[in-house]
């Protein structure tokens, strides 16, 4: 069974890639992230994911990075967790769209594996999704080897970010620890 996984960063897709091929799928990674602000940080999580999918043996699939994707949807909709779900909602509906194109069996996210997402949101998401496309979304519930693995790429020196990706996560995150 083929299976396209979006992948949001390097840390994140340890623990599901594990799990999936403990499940036989043949998994396909998809870095399709238009949310990520800025640039360079843009360019140090897909550094960080073209390393450990050499070393994972897993194929990744990396779009033109056009943030003006995540903007135009976000746009006056930019509190959490309104954005959040219009987020999820175009990086799986991409997904999806080249999953069905390239026949895979199946689509889903490292997104569920972040204890910091609304497991039950993406998974409504995903399902929406899959009946408009006619392409199954595989559901697990990833959290439980969040940290492991994060343990793992910080002790593999691997990139491992301190925020979702996008500018309004950045600056909440700052705010949070008043540097901003």
């Amino acid at each position: 069974m083929k299976l396209l996984l979006h992948t949001c960063c390097a840390p994140c897709l340890i623990y599901p890639l594990q799990r999936l091929k403990e499940e036989d799928f043949e998994v396909s990674g998809f870095f399709y992230n238009p949310n990520i602000h800025p640039l360079p940080e843009y360019n140090r999580r897909k550094q960080a994911l073209i390393g450990l999918s050499n070393s994972s043996n897993i194929n990744i699939t990396y779009p033109e990075y056009n943030p003006c994707e995540f903007f135009r949807e976000v746009s006056l909709k930019e509190e959490s967790p309104q954005r959040c779900s219009i987020c999820w909602r175009l990086r799986l509906n991409k997904t999806a769209q080249v999953a069905k194109e390239n026949e895979f069996d199946f689509f889903s996210t490292t997104l569920l594996v972040s204890p910091y997402q609304d497991q039950e949101l993406i998974k409504k998401i995903g399902d929406d999704i899959a009946d408009r496309f006619g392409i199954n979304f595989y559901y697990e519930d990833f959290r439980s080897g969040f940290r492991k693995a994060h343990e793992e790429a910080h002790a593999k020196g691997i990139y491992c970010q301190n925020y979702c990706g996008c500018i309004y996560s950045q600056i909440e995150r700052c705010k949070r620890s008043e540097k901003y």
